[in-house]
């Protein structure tokens, strides 16, 4: 195979490959959690790979961002500015639930004592008031290396405008304790707002080593057999970045694994004819969304780790995900007050669901599936895996059916009812809550258990269009292969926006250019085409808080283009908040550069199918308890969808099942086949 991409899942590992010809074939196996580098080999074994041959492997998987969530991250140091140690706890003063009496803020992940503070003083404009202090610098570093401490964040004040003495303690550390890893804020993010820099570089530090050490062992056991070709690496803005790169600034795959799917949806955009997309990824312990409009992927300029309530802010550019803890393996669970829960906490790979017989006994949103008929015990994973119903059964009978005073398929409905609710309320947060109408997208279902929810959510959104594609429980991995290197660099530089100062940010432009360049370079090597590179000026009205990101004319700044410049971005603020003020000042905040560059790879695409001869026809009938429906099962066609063809029509309810997956749809649906084998469902369509 000449290209792979692996994504590393809270439960499945999935692999794709694609072969000279560009056909691609699949392997799913479970994460090994205790080494994630085994479930990666082993989906290899099973893809048949001969990696000699490989010149491309693309990785994307939850390492970082769990390492985080479970606090299990490296024993981490912070040095600062004197008298600043404390702004990482201090945090801001927003409270995003009011009426919460035990609202609490992001516990840090450095210990006060471990926060230390340096001389020095660098002003906003970048000019040193007070110089660094060398010697308490050596001093410190010493100190440091005797408590434990594996990973340093080094973030001094306005930073971002004169790095020279992050610089002088990066070479003091390089000197002196050359082992440690450490992270200067500047190389992360050159940007003000110094808790959301501050947490950033901390945050980078936390996850370093134990990214960069699997991310080593990785390496090494692709080597030895004999991998020779290019590992690159999912970031979290949708693109790509070499191992080398990411070993330095891991913070930026936090959610490397999440993110590939939206690329892949976005990929399906125009072969599908729609340019309205809402991506919805269930996978096994979470399940995501996003919003895909014109063909563009919405990316947010920063991201906040656990939450917005009590998470910790990283400023770095990420594809805008909502993430609920509802996955087939999230937990169901009865509260003190009596009240079902499902999720956040998950079976995960080991133990998984209570069917999968591997030691789980907790019952989970897969073994509710599984009681109500939409997964069948015996296709699940291709017929690799049979599911227990029984262990299901009493999963659920003893912790969800008896204390509620409920039968086993009672309590399985309500289990699906809540999680169905719950990804209901992210598919909201990424369109309604944005002044998006879901009614004019469709919603693309991926992930292993994507499709078995996916119209149940349209119904409750009145969604008109689910659409199902190619090997949906693989799709992460394959998005992969639909994606660019990329590099996004920002610079600070607050000044008024007016002719006077427009020449000055572009020569900042072409800085920012140069330095993306060199970035890509180092990531690809020299690029046979040339990359293309998009400017932004960051702009708002004089008194305003925060910036809208307005793009640079092709013929770039100038004072010549200086007044459509400001026309954009009154244009751009009216279209957003509702109004416009041309005649208020204008500030620039800084400037963002983004570089990207195709792989020049593909996708892969899937052996030419025969146009459906005649109807489709089930290979097997089973009782399925529908969603909205009485509680009594309905007998549904089951069909393979391998034996589907492009034109095949089904008209629900029905149950289309595959190896990785399985659709569900109900009376009123209408299931199309697409030229390029995608599922298509009209939801309510009459029959």
């Amino acid at each position: 195979m000449k290209q792979i991409a692996a994504d590393i899942g809270g439960t499945f590992t999935d692999l794709t490959g694609v072969d000279g010809d560009g056909v691609f074939s699949t392997a799913k196996t479970l994460t090994t959690p205790h080494d994630h580098a085994v479930g990666v080999l082993d989906g290899l074994d099973k893809l048949g790979a001969h990696l000699p041959d490989t010149e491309l492997f693309l990785h994307g998987s939850t390492i970082a961002i769990n390492t985080v969530l479970q606090r299990v991250g490296a024993n981490t140091a912070l040095i600062t500015t004197e008298g600043f140690r404390d702004v990482y706890e201090i945090g801001r003063g927003n409270r995003s639930d009011p009426y919460n009496l035990f609202f609490g803020k992001p516990t840090p992940l450095v210990r006060r004592r471990l926060r230390r503070e340096v001389r020095e003083r660098v002003l906003a404009d970048g000019s040193v008031r007070t110089p660094l202090d060398i010697a308490a610098a050596t001093s410190l570093i010493e100190e440091l290396r005797g408590t434990g401490v594996e990973s340093v964040a080094v973030c001094l004040l306005h930073s971002y405008a004169n790095p020279e003495h992050e610089l002088a303690i990066g070479r003091l550390f390089a000197e002196l304790w050359p082992e440690a890893y450490v992270t200067l804020s500047h190389e992360i993010m050159r940007e003000y707002r110094e808790y959301e820099r501050t947490s950033t570089t901390v945050l980078n530090a936390y996850v370093g080593p134990v990214v960069s050490r699997y991310l080593d062992s990785l390496t090494d056991r692709l080597a030895r057999r004999g991998f020779r070709g290019r590992l690159l690496i999912m970031q979290s803005n949708g693109g790509i970045m070499s191992v080398e790169t990411a070993r330095r600034s891991p913070v930026r795959m936090m959610e490397s694994g999440p993110v590939a799917g939206v690329i892949g949806a976005a990929a399906l955009a125009d072969g599908l004819g729609r340019s309205r997309l809402i991506p919805f990824d269930m996978g096994g312990t979470t399940a995501k969304t996003s919003l895909v409009k014109d063909g563009e992927v919405d990316i947010s300029p920063g991201y906040y780790i656990g939450g917005y309530a009590t998470g910790h802010p990283m400023s770095l550019p990420v594809v805008n995900i909502v993430e609920v803890g509802s996955g087939g393996g999230s937990i169901a669970w009865v509260d003190a007050a009596g009240a079902l829960k499902v999720g956040p906490r998950s079976a995960g790979a080991s133990p998984g669901p209570a069917c999968y017989g591997l030691g789980g006994d907790r019952p989970t949103v897969t073994d509710a599936n599984l009681i109500l008929g939409r997964l069948g015990a015996s296709r699940f994973l291709g017929g690799e895996m049979q599911l227990d119903r029984a262990a299901a059964e009493a999963a659920i009978r003893e912790h969800v059916a008896e204390p509620l005073g409920l039968d086993v398929v009672a309590a399985a409905r309500g289990i699906v009812t809540i999680a169905d609710a719950q990804m209901s309320l992210a598919v909201r947060a990424v369109s309604v809550e944005k002044g998006e109408d879901p009614r004019e997208f469709a919603l693309v279902a991926t992930g292993g258990a994507g499709p078995l929810h996916a119209v149940s959510i349209a119904r409750e959104l009145s969604i008109g269009t689910v659409i199902v594609p190619v090997l949906p429980g693989q799709f992460s991995a394959k998005g992969m292969l639909s994606s660019q290197v990329r590099h996004d660099l920002t610079r600070t530089q607050l000044a008024a926006f007016e002719p006077a100062t427009i020449e000055h940010y572009a020569v900042t432009l072409k800085s920012l250019a140069a330095e993306a360049a060199a970035r890509l370079r180092a990531d690809v090597g020299e690029p046979a085409e040339t990359p293309a590179v998009h400017h932004f000026l960051e702009l708002r009205y004089r008194g305003q808080e925060f910036t809208i990101a307005v793009p640079v004319p092709e013929d770039g700044l100038s004072t010549a283009t200086y007044a459509s410049v400001r026309a954009d971005f009154d244009a751009m603020h009216d279209r957003l908040y509702g109004h416009q003020a041309p005649e208020e000042a204008v500030e620039a905040i800084g400037v963002r550069t983004v570089i990207s560059l195709p792989l020049g790879g593909s996708a892969g695409e899937m052996p030419a199918a025969q146009p459906a001869a005649g109807p489709a026809q089930p290979v097997d009938t089973r009782p399925v308890v529908l969603h909205g429906g009485g509680p009594d099962p309905v007998l549904c066609p089951v069909y393979d969808r391998e034996a589907l063809g492009p034109g095949h029509r089904i008209t629900g309810p029905a149950v289309v099942q595959e190896a990785t997956s399985s659709v569900v749809f109900y009376e009123g649906d209408v299931l199309t086949v697409a030229p390029d084998q995608s599922l298509v469902i009209a939801v309510g369509s009459p029959a």
